[in-house]
């Protein structure tokens, strides 16, 4: 009895090592099978496409998911210290619409002899899937190059559609509409309502541009109002209207590859800022350090302007005035840069009334997004304006409604803002996997 107990015990044990062993079996077989690539989630994976380019995808308006799904020749890694190909673009919205891409290939170590600047012009007419479509066939081409001076050589096809027709550019004859373009525009149309507050905000407009290789020409009309009313038990309804419409209007000439001169003109009606009517005229001149075809992507500008303005106010100012003519100018100077490394942008704007000098604003501005080390960015952001020129300010006290409700301006001397941002990115040095499920 007590050995047939035995045995059933040393069969139980046995059997139970036997199952245990079967599933570990199981298991590493799925692992292996799952980190050889051999599912089908996971046909793309680093391991086995070692041989192939490294490309770092740094484009911030990009469908980065279908670039990586659609072209599947090249390892995409995180950060630019572990590519071989760096991919950078840009992009320029046109007024006429559309937009304007330029496109750099920048070879890194094995590749660091071959780099590749392409462009790209969007028509006004196009979805943005046919953009997409369209950019990830200039990135597909542009990439064989760089695969030919890998073990792909030999499995490289070429499929050349010799039927496209030369592009030439289009004369004013050839344009019914004289490179005229127009656009009407709701921006938003926003309704709020709860059991003791209702909000409506609404914005739009009109857009007319024409730009060509001499003139740049916009007259833009706009409308923007906001209604809020809150409920007040036992007591009258507060309720605040701010109306912001006018009008934006310029005429640019170009003069050539660094200087150009314009005139801007603006009327503004804006109930919050105590402006019924407001008439600005500028004639101005600008001058580029930098030929203007690069400044998409480097610019260093000096602009002045001078000019007339009338205001006529809704209700007296602290000045005693109801109506006012002023002169005033300004002198503005701008950097702007976008490269692989980051963007840099920032300037001054100084402004006087030409009948007192006491009356004058200076604004600073400025941004900094850079590539710290692998992995770290750092984006940096401030303005500060120091402000002795607000003619429009009410004369009477402020009650705490106006404040809150943001339907007075207040005196200051000075208005800053500023941002700071880290990221930090760690991990495999590979992005080659797309899964849409969910997201």
């Amino acid at each position: 009895m007590k050995i047939s107990l035995l045995a059933r015990k040393y069969a139980l044990a046995f059997i139970l090592v036997l199952e245990v062993s079967l599933l570990l079996t199981i298991s590493i077989s799925v692992f292996a099978q799952s980190s050889s690539g051999t599912t089908e989630e996971n046909t793309n994976t680093p391991g086995s496409l070692n041989s192939l380019p490294s490309l770092f995808i740094d484009c911030s308006f990009c469908d980065d998911a279908h670039i990586r799904q659609e072209i599947t020749f090249v390892n995409y890694v995180r950060d630019p210290e572990q590519a071989n190909i760096h991919l950078f673009m840009t992009r320029t919205r046109l007024s006429r619409g559309g937009a304007e891409y330029e496109i750099s290939f920048i070879g890194l170590k094995r590749f660091a002899d071959l780099s590749i600047e392409l462009s790209y012009t969007a028509d006004r007419d196009e979805t943005w899937s046919e953009t997409r479509d369209s950019l990830n066939n200039i990135i597909r081409s542009a990439l064989m190059p760089y695969l030919s001076q890998t073990p792909l050589l030999n499995a490289i096809t070429y499929e050349v559609d010799t039927d496209v027709s030369g592009v030439t550019s289009a004369s004013p004859e050839d344009d019914p509409w004289d490179f005229w373009v127009f656009e009407a525009y709701v921006g938003s149309i926003e309704l709020e309502l709860e059991s003791n507050q209702k909000v409506f905000d609404s914005r739009w407009g009109i857009f007319a541009d024409r730009i060509t290789n001499n003139w740049k020409l916009r007259f833009r009309p706009y409308f923007n109002y906001d209604y809020v009313e809150i409920e007040q038990e036992g007591e009258k309804n507060v309720v605040s209207t701010v109306e912001r419409h006018g009008i934006d209007s310029y005429a640019i000439k170009s003069i050539d590859r660094h200087w150009s001169v314009g005139l801007f003109a603006t009327y503004l009606t804006r109930n919050d800022l105590n402006t019924r009517n407001r008439i600005e005229v500028n004639p101005g001149v600008e001058y580029s350090f930098l030929p203007y075809s690069v400044a998409t992507r480097r610019a260093v500008t000096l602009r002045y302007l001078i000019g007339y303005t009338w205001y006529d106010y809704f209700d007296r100012t602290i000045f005693g005035k109801t109506e006012q003519h002023l002169l005033n100018h300004q002198l503005q100077g701008s950097v702007d840069i976008q490269q692989p490394w980051g963007s840099v942008a920032g300037g001054i704007v100084g402004s006087h009334y030409l009948h007192d000098i006491d009356l004058r604003r200076i604004e600073f501005f400025g941004s900094v997004s850079v590539r710290l080390v692998e992995g770290l960015s750092l984006r940096i952001s401030s303005g500060l304006e120091m402000i002795q020129d607000q003619l429009t300010l009410r004369a009477g006290d402020t009650s705490i409604e106006d404040i809150l409700l943001r339907r007075r301006e207040l005196a200051t001397d000075f208005e800053f803002s500023g941002s700071v941002a880290v990221t930090y990115t760690f991990g495999s040095d590979f992005a080659n996997i797309v899964n849409t499920r969910f997201f």
